[in-house]
């Protein structure tokens, strides 16, 4: 933890306000200072903060939890300035400099977008400057609709080489069941894979404003492991919380990353892109992709799904339809519906003309 430098700081709505809506102005006080000082100790800090729809909520005095979209996108826009303006009042107290940053999923999906955002951050820290970021709820309707800012605190922190992705929230960590329902739930201080099985039995939902739960940080734990960054998952009710787990103190859940971190490109393909279309395979090129690393080949294609063009981004499915992979193809979905099913030396009589063999080469897949 001591040689971490570049940290990704993650505060859910329960963090950042009270049950009322109200923003918990001692919380924020003490979160400013504590990265204050660790941006002093020569750390680059960037904080995802969540709450917008929260202090909107409390703002107006909404009598309960938006259910509508252009509720939460109301309050949002309420809310994220009122946020915002009460860091930027916290910060400078401790002379720091913050700069707002709105993201949104298409920044993720688009490779040049995507390679601006990096560039962008990068400046700031160069600059000295803590950006505070979140997503843009009031356009963005996927995210209020179904997402969450664990998942977009993964993606940031893959994003900017994060080495170390700190998620606080009302919990003390993960634990081996649901500590409201099973008093004899213990907490697991270390997970070295998030498996499916763990997915399956974390299906839990936070405060009533928020928008994730324990399923959306191992989600995102996924995400970070698979990318080869650590993921801590800790109560922020812990006096000097930051401080303590950056000096190695063992507090909450460490999440251990896998130790062949998938390159920069790949963390694109697999979790900043969003899928064109579908191409669905039998069960001799999923074992291929999965098992041995290879490249798609036509041969092993059963059908095509979706309208796209060459060097788009797919999701590779097998016949289960559980979804195995994410690839850059070589060939539109016209293309593949014709060759599909063939051997590659038949592409260029079946095509008129060939460039590649490959429908997806190994470079341009990665695995989900």
């Amino acid at each position: 933890m001591k040689l971490c430098k570049r940290v990704v700081i993650k505060v859910g709505t329960s963090t950042v306000t009270h049950s009322t809506g109200k923003l918990n102005l001692l919380r924020m006080e003490t979160l400013a200072r504590e990265i204050a000082d660790l941006q002093s100790s020569g750390r680059e800090v960037c904080l995802i903060s969540s709450g917008a729809v929260g202090a909107g909520v409390g703002k107006i005095n909404f009598p309960d939890r938006p259910k509508t979209l252009p509720e939460k996108q109301a309050l949002a826009a309420i809310g994220q300035g009122r946020l915002v303006h009460m860091y930027e009042k916290f910060f400078s107290e401790y002379g720091k400099t913050v700069a707002q940053v709105l993201l949104t999923r298409d920044v993720f999906s688009n490779r040049l977008r995507y390679l601006h955002a990096r560039h962008t951050l990068s400046t700031l820290f160069d600059f000295g400057v803590i950006p505070i970021i979140n997503e843009n709820d009031t356009v963005a309707v996927d995210e209020i609709k179904f997402g969450d800012n664990d998942t977009l605190s993964a993606m940031l922190a893959c994003l900017i080489d994060a080495d170390l992705l700190i998620i606080l929230s009302d919990i003390d960590g993960l634990f081996s069941d649901d500590p409201r329902i099973n008093p004899e739930a213990r907490l697991l201080p270390l997970v070295e894979e998030v498996s499916k099985d763990l997915l399956a039995r974390s299906r839990t939902k936070g405060s009533k404003l928020s928008s994730g739960g324990m399923f959306t940080k191992l989600a995102a734990a996924r995400i970070v492991m698979t990318s080869g960054i650590p993921m801590i998952i800790a109560n922020n009710k812990e006096p000097n919380i930051l401080r303590r787990l950056l000096d190695g103190e063992e507090l909450g859940t460490l999440f251990v990353p896998s130790g062949s971190p998938v390159q920069a490109r790949k963390q694109w393909i697999a979790f900043g892109s969003s899928p064109h279309g579908r191409i669905v395979i039998d069960d001799g090129a999923a074992e291929a992709i999965r098992k041995r690393g290879k490249s798609l080949l036509p041969s092993g294609i059963v059908k095509v799904e979706g309208k796209f063009s060459r060097g788009e981004v797919v999701s590779i499915v097998d016949q289960d339809e559980v979804e195995i992979a994410r690839g850059m193809v070589n060939f539109s979905s016209d293309e593949i519906g014709i060759i599909a099913g063939h051997h590659t030396d038949e592409i260029e009589k079946l095509l008129g003309s060939t460039d590649y063999d490959e429908v997806v080469h190994r470079n341009n897949l990665a695995l989900v």
